[in-house]
């Protein structure tokens, strides 16, 4: 009886498991399985050059944000390439498109209506330049206050770093006046309206 139950159940396992394999190997080589595949497949090759040769000025990470300095300002860029701080919350020249320019939280801040770069010179004074250079660059500090910080990743002034920051009228500090822990340093990237986005 034993052998029996043996004899018999041991061809309907094997026959099951060959079925089984068939129908797996059907099922992968069926052609919508395989257009899945080769769609996957495809997707990732894509995603990999493009990480591989990623010119971030052209298709960086995009924010399109407003600055709210702790000293209770919003940053503007007016058509002139000036720079200052704003108290309207509706005022178009403080929406500004942040860019990741490099690895490291290494950003770009473009006004959205003005086109004007925010950089920051050799001495530290902030202004509007028209076209981007490695004086635009910015790094985006996150502080443990829950504020955020941005140094120029250019310069330094003796070594120390130098942040955007706006006094407490609304005026941008030289960079060597200001420091990590002052509060002109300290801002807040406040989402936009999706009118706001389309300014430019």
């Amino acid at each position: 009886m034993h052998k029996w139950v043996w004899g018999w159940t041991r061809p309907d396992l094997l026959c099951g498991l060959y079925l089984r394999l068939l129908l797996w190997m059907g099922v992968v080589g069926g052609a919508t399985v395989d257009q899945s595949i080769e769609r996957v497949l495809s997707n990732c090759s894509k995603h990999e050059r493009y990480t591989r040769n990623y010119d971030y000025m052209e298709g960086g990470d995009v924010r399109i944000r407003r600055l709210y300095s702790r000293t209770q300002w919003f940053l503007t860029i007016d058509e002139h390439g000036n720079i200052s701080g704003t108290q309207d919350a509706s005022n178009y020249y403080s929406v500004l498109e942040m860019r990741t320019v490099s690895e490291g939280g290494v950003l770009a801040i473009k006004g959205v209506k003005s086109q004007y770069y925010i950089s920051m010179s050799r001495t530290g004074i902030l202004q509007g330049k028209k076209d981007y250079s490695d004086m635009c660059n910015f790094k985006e500090v996150f502080l443990e206050n829950y504020y955020t910080a941005y140094l120029s990743e250019k310069w330094t002034k003796r070594g120390r770093e130098m942040f955007i920051s706006l006094s407490q009228k609304g005026r941008p500090l030289r960079g060597k006046k200001t420091r990590k822990e002052n509060v002109a340093a300290h801002f807040i990237p406040r989402k936009c309206q999706e009118d706001d986005k389309t300014l430019a």
